[in-house]
């Protein structure tokens, strides 16, 4: 079976291959549907594959690059994509990304970068399943307090509103969005790209992990602009953050160009089912892959407290992974499908009247 594995010629590990097919493709049906490039879920996938924390982060910032330009164009076509906020968001995004990657270097240095990073994975992963399903359960709350009183909530009625009272801070330059169909203070949008970029830097990731949500939740935008808005903030980010971690030496180029391969296939699928999937459809979904993601990544911390058992831990941690990305690539392939045989149904039978 030694043909199912690849030598890495600059970081010198042999990779099971199929394994990063499988993470290109079900990150690029992951990530075209929810607007991040699925660093959250590639960086510790390729750690667990066997990649060094350094080079699985920026192998991944690599591929994610040119996966998320290739989403972006798609999401463009269905007007998903609001550039002007995701032009201001440019600067802070930027600066962010170098900090985190310098920060990087460092921990390197010191020998501390595996065990930071995967605590830092850990903090964020449950903080970010606890707001989604938060959101959802109060907004399900909402739903039942309306029926009640004999009324229908409102569609963009939302659980956690955060936005509105962001929105009240009005510090100048105030700036309209007009495909997100907001007004805020230009610092909104840049506060939280400069957050979003330093975590992008750290991580390995686009940012998109916390950008998506931050958007919903922070600037207010509509989930399948924010979808869109982010995957354009993802292509910008991972760009500038391949050239420096490929500066550095830390970028793993066939591993990547190998993951890519599947990713192009699986961006068009995830963005296109944004078409048919979408509000809290995506929010919970996208809660789920955060919770499978923090299951793997916690195996992998008990591993080295469990030596004699590291082997089987290791497994457990692959099959995790990589078990979630492809169940809920399938789910979101089969809502898609799903959605466009209703539409063609729908198609035919305007036709024949």
């Amino acid at each position: 079976m030694d043909w199912l594995y690849v030598l890495m010629p600059i970081s010198g590990v042999t990779i099971f291959w199929p394994g990063l097919i499988i993470l290109g493709l079900g990150v690029g049906i992951i990530g075209g549907f929810f607007g991040m490039g699925g660093a959250w879920m590639v960086t510790p996938g390729l750690n667990i594959l066997g990649f060094p924390m350094a080079f699985a982060i920026g192998t991944d910032v690599a591929h994610m690059a040119g996966k998320s330009l290739i989403s972006t164009m798609r999401h463009g076509k269905f007007g998903n994509v609001d550039y002007k906020l995701g032009l201001t968001m440019l600067a802070g995004t930027i600066v962010g990304v170098e900090i985190g990657a310098q920060m990087i270097m460092w921990l390197e240095r010191i020998g501390s970068v595996d065990k930071v990073v995967r605590w830092l994975y850990v903090a964020l992963l449950i903080s970010i399943a606890w707001m989604v399903f938060h959101d959802v359960a109060l907004r399900r709350r909402k739903e039942r307090e309306a029926a009640a009183r004999g009324e229908q909530l409102a569609k963009d009625a939302t659980g956690i509103d955060w936005a509105s009272k962001l929105h009240a801070i009005k510090i100048p330059p105030m700036m309209h969005f007009h495909a997100a169909g907001i007004t805020c203070s230009a610092w909104l949008p840049i506060f939280v790209s400069l957050a979003t970029g330093w975590l992008a830097g750290i991580l390995g990731i686009g940012g998109g992990l916390i950008r998506m949500p931050a958007l919903v939740y922070l600037v207010g935008c509509p989930t399948h602009v924010a979808v869109g808005t982010d995957l354009f903030e993802v292509a910008i980010s991972g760009l500038y953050g391949a050239a420096s971690y490929t500066f550095k030496g830390r970028t793993e180029l066939v591993a990547a160009l190998i993951m890519l391969i599947g990713a192009a296939v699986g961006a068009q699928i995830g963005a296109v089912a944004t078409k048919y999937i979408k509000g809290y459809g995506i929010r919970i979904a996208f809660g789920l892959a955060v919770i499978g993601c923090l299951c793997s990544v916690v195996l992998k911390l008990i591993q080295p407290y469990f030596p004699a058992h590291s082997g089987f831990i290791n497994g457990v941690a692959t099959v995790v992974v990589l078990g979630f990305v492809s169940a809920i690539s399938i789910y979101i392939t089969i809502r898609m499908v799903q959605g466009a045989k209703a539409e063609l149904a729908a198609k035919k039978q305007q036709a024949g009247s």
